[in-house]
């Protein structure tokens, strides 16, 4: 047993069984126990519930993931021993605004959050929500709903509950805060870089993270991995702030734009050493590349290059 063309991977909280979701069609998933040597062994293999799966989170019990092609989040129940059975599916309904990307819904990330599971939809500019329990998921409810051609596609929650997300479409990074039981406020958005495509259209962010009080954004089409600095509005020596950094109760500065190097793609990417290291998977040129980050200033270099074939995911196991 093998996974063909796996897209995302996932540790489940025992750190014993890695999930791949696969690009090609049908969609799979495919769960590998790992050993005390770090080796894996196949374990299981189940649908996927849908087409195109891009993304999968994992719980104790269940394994969520996201379906891009036709939309459907889905959770496949997960047993200790790394087995898998059948999804149960949720099916998405919408559209946005770009036609080419936005005909139709388009789940493309999965978030464990709290007793529940945030889905973002690229197609319907809306993060959906289900019960973290399948069994308790009658249907799903809209979290929020993001201006029109968003296209929410990675998102990361904060320590005060504040959820970042990167807009694929808009090149913006949006700032949601909770608003009551299952349900966000969008506050505001703010550019994630002012690099852009040769063309000067904006790129495409990817992967989001976030570590103390940078938050590094992979950018596709200017080849950046692009870092933030938040800070609290309230505390500013000077009294709150105006301007267009301002976001809720955030500010957000673009600090640096690392250059990656052209048509490298970055697709995804882990951080590591308290922030202090980024790995970045850059698919177009074949190779994980290091970024090392000054955690004061922000500013990062490339400081390595790993030959690798159309990397799409990092997971530090």
């Amino acid at each position: 047993m093998q996974a063909a063309s796996p897209s995302f991977l996932a540790l489940d909280p025992s750190g014993r069984t890695l999930l791949a979701v696969t690009e090609r069609e049908p969609g799979r998933l495919t769960s590998f126990r790992v050993s005390d040597a770090g080796t894996l062994s196949p374990a299981s293999a189940a649908d996927s519930g849908g087409r195109g799966p891009c993304h999968v989170v994992a719980t104790d019990t269940v394994a969520w993931v996201a379906n891009y092609t036709d939309g459907v989040a889905a959770a496949v129940p997960l047993a200790d021993d790394g087995g898998l059975r059948a999804p149960r599916t949720f099916s998405h309904a919408g559209s946005g605004p770009v036609e080419d990307r936005q005909e139709g819904p388009h789940a493309h990330f999965t978030h464990v959050w709290g007793d529940r599971v945030l889905v973002s939809d690229l197609g319907t500019d809306e993060l959906r929500t289900y019960p973290l329990d399948p069994a308790e998921a009658l249907g799903g409810e809209v979290a929020a709903v993001l201006p029109p051609g968003t296209g929410p596609r990675h998102l990361v929650e904060l320590a005060d509950g504040t959820i970042l997300v990167a807009g694929e479409l808009d090149c913006r990074l949006h700032v949601l805060v909770p608003a009551g039981p299952g349900r966000l406020e969008h506050v505001g958005s703010v550019a994630i870089t002012g690099r852009t495509m040769p063309d000067g259209a904006p790129g495409y962010p990817s992967h989001i993270s976030v570590a103390g009080d940078l938050v590094h954004v992979g950018v596709r089409g200017p080849d950046v991995l692009s870092v933030l600095r938040l800070r609290d509005a309230a505390a500013a020596a000077d009294g709150p702030p105006a301007g267009p950094g301002v976001v809720g109760h955030l500010v957000v500065e673009n600090v640096s734009d690392v250059d990656l190097g052209a048509g490298a793609w970055p697709r995804h990417h882990a951080v590591l050493a308290d922030g202090g290291v980024v790995v970045v998977a850059a698919q177009n040129t074949d190779e994980l590349i290091a970024v090392r980050l000054d955690p004061t200033s922000g500013e990062g270099e490339v400081v390595d290059r790993l030959e690798l074939p159309v990397p799409a995911c990092v997971l530090e196991a």
